[in-house]
């Protein structure tokens, strides 16, 4: 159980929810700070012109909108913004968007009954999402498609995932015994108005970045005991002198991983052997090509990025980021901007970059294992079968190259595409949905070209029969990956192995680059 509410939560917290389904508990000081700040917007409302909640939305705030006719104005808010369209986000997605928006609502300032928080928990801890589309969002005034979305769910209209398949909301509420929505005062306007759906998508996002790199940490270091690699451009001698948290980071981590490895080699040993001047050529390559040798240094400032986009995202979600800003403390209530989404769009951009970075370099190792003419040790594509009548992993080596190319591609900043609309009152926006989901894919893609990198390094080592040789850490992987995709010499189709790999990449944690 989680308590939301009264310590903000951690990226460790939010993951328990999304992947270990732990359920949500709602702090009983927070709620009593809510229903506070419900009765200071119900009083401090009365005969005043609040924004939203007797003003129109938007630029439409000019036209006064009359007493008998408030309720009902934020059903039509609700109602007229459910406008996404595209492809349905994941279950899981949505329920990142509905805890992020229930961490946005228990710190008491935007003015909400207690029944949206309650309801909130219940859906997210019965794994109810609601149907929530890609496209509509630009993030300026909130995530307003994507939260109207959920809005229209939470007043019992619209449609839900349950168990895989999509329902109209209605009827699973009625399964369940669960009462829909009254609108009080401004429930609608905020649940509209917040960077929930960014946010939610943003920290799933940092999650399985976080996953990402340790596996390609753990692969750059599998292909250094492939190849034999000298040992000191991981060291801590060569990597302290670069000041910077992420290179000592990884070369730590590469060490810990190798550290009873019996193929990796020590440079003193074999080329500073005098013997060795009597050559006119060396035998042994003095240096390694760099997607072995600068693992460190390129793996580094992506470890460094996660960490930046974790710790600004982690903020937002324990923000607040309506508009108006409820204040009971304060005895009143501000107008401004916090809706406004560029601190997580910019985040995402710039973990989209990284994660594309990640996904070339175990492209580039990738090839380097299939080029028998750079490694010198493999047969072409690591074909264990007859050379000519079989193929290896040529046909995979197509998929990884055509999926990195697409994550160049997607690597394009959404940050700075900002288009004026809403009649010119949202002038500047900050795209983050649309770059969170961008980052997604470029996540997504990155599991599959790892996936790739994995099967050939098995095969590779199945061919060098070094299985023995290999580090505790890498015979583990071995082993068990071998457990779902066996060695194979004969040409099959590849592409249900490929999800097995992929699959086993995104859910399971071995290892991880960002332990205590």
């Amino acid at each position: 159980m989680i308590l939301v509410g009264q310590s903000p939560l951690s990226l460790n917290d939010f993951s328990e929810l999304i992947f270990k389904q732990k359920e949500v508990a709602l702090d009983k000081a927070a709620l009593v700070k809510i229903n506070t700040n419900f009765e200071f917007l119900k009083q401090f409302s009365s005969n005043k012109l609040i924004y939203g909640i007797n003003t129109g939305f938007g630029p439409m705030a000019q036209y006064k909108v009359n007493e008998e006719n408030i309720l009902q104005l934020q059903y039509n808010l609700i109602r007229s913004h459910s406008s996404g369209s595209g492809k349905l986000m994941s279950a899981v997605l949505s329920k990142g968007l509905m805890i992020a928006r229930l961490n946005s609502f228990m710190q008491a300032y935007s003015g909400v009954h207690t029944d949206v928080v309650e309801l909130l928990k219940e859906l997210i801890n019965k794994n109810i999402a609601p149907c929530i589309y890609e496209h509509g969002g630009v993030g300026a005034s909130g995530d307003l498609v994507q939260l109207a979305h959920l809005g229209l769910v939470l007043i019992g209209e619209g449609e839900v995932l349950f168990e895989d398949e999509v329902y109209p909301t209605i009827e699973i509420f009625n399964r369940f015994n669960i009462k829909p929505l009254s609108i009080h005062i401004r429930e609608g306007l905020a649940i509209l108005n917040g960077t929930s759906a960014m946010t939610g998508i943003g920290m799933i996002n940092i999650i399985q970045a976080r996953k990402l790199l340790s596996w390609a940490v753990l692969f750059s270091a599998m292909i250094n005991e492939i190849v034999e690699a000298f040992d000191d451009h991981y060291s801590q001698e060569l990597n302290v002198v670069k000041h910077h948290k992420g290179q000592n980071a990884i070369a730590a981590m590469m060490r810990n991983i190798l550290k009873d490895s019996k193929m990796i080699r020590d440079r003193s040993e074999h080329l500073y052997n005098p013997d060795n001047l009597d050559q006119e050529v060396f035998e042994d390559k003095v240096q390694e090509y760099y997607s072995l040798r600068c693992v460190t240094q390129v793996l580094g400032p992506i470890y460094d990025t996660i960490l930046q986009a974790e710790n600004t995202v982690v903020n937002e979600l324990n923000s607040v980021n309506d508009n108006p800003v409820i204040d009971h403390i304060n005895q009143n209530i501000f107008h401004g901007g916090n809706f406004h989404g560029d601190y997580v769009s910019l985040e995402m951009d710039k973990l989209k970059i990284a994660i594309t970075k990640l996904s070339m370099l175990s492209e580039r190792q990738l090839n380097y294992l299939l080029n028998s003419k750079l490694n010198q040790k493999l047969p072409p594509f690591v074909n264990l079968g007859v050379l000519g009548l079989n193929f290896g992993m040529q046909g995979m080596q197509f998929t990884a190259t055509s999926t990195v190319a697409e994550n160049q591609t997607l690597s394009f900043p959404m940050y700075v595409h900002s288009i004026p609309n809403n009649n010119d009152n949202q002038d500047i926006v900050s795209m983050g949905c649309n770059a969170a989901l961008m980052t997604k894919k470029v996540i997504d893609n990155s599991f599959e070209v790892l996936a790739i990198h994995l099967m050939t390094i098995l095969q590779a080592i199945d061919y060098l029969e070094c299985k023995d040789k290999l580090s505790t850490v890498s015979r583990s992987i071995y082993d068990e990956v071998r457990q779902i995709f066996p060695k194979f010499i004969e040409d099959t189709p590849k592409y249900k192995d490929l999800e097995k790999v992929k699959t086993f990449l995104e859910t399971t944690d071995h290892i991880t680059a960002f332990s205590k």
